[in-house]
């Protein structure tokens, strides 16, 4: 039997999670992504921010003094919706 939809998005998320950690300089960027819209877009280490918008979090950050980050895609592919949050997040001021 093949792996299920979920069960194949937390392998990725683990391989994801070996590689890409947050520093105090450079925090990690995570995101979540439900079926209808992108819950949750988190900048951990320096600061904490719920937002739905990559640009907003981009202001947010800069103003707390963070202008690099790792993008943390969360086991989703790098398309559409988590596409659109790391270009607004750019747009923003964000490095990545």
């Amino acid at each position: 039997m093949g792996l299920t939809k979920l069960d194949r998005r937390n392998r990725i998320r683990r391989r994801i999670r070996k590689i890409i950690s947050g520093t105090s300089t450079a925090p990690r960027l995570s995101v979540y992504r439900s079926n209808k819209e992108i819950l949750d877009a988190k900048l951990t280490g320096k600061i904490e921010v719920s937002s739905t918008v990559g640009k907003r979090i981009g202001e947010l950050a800069s103003k707390a003094g963070v202008s690099e980050v790792k993008f943390d895609r969360g086991g989703y592919l790098y398309h559409g919706r988590v596409k659109a949050l790391a270009d607004g997040a750019r747009e923003g001021g964000l490095k990545f």
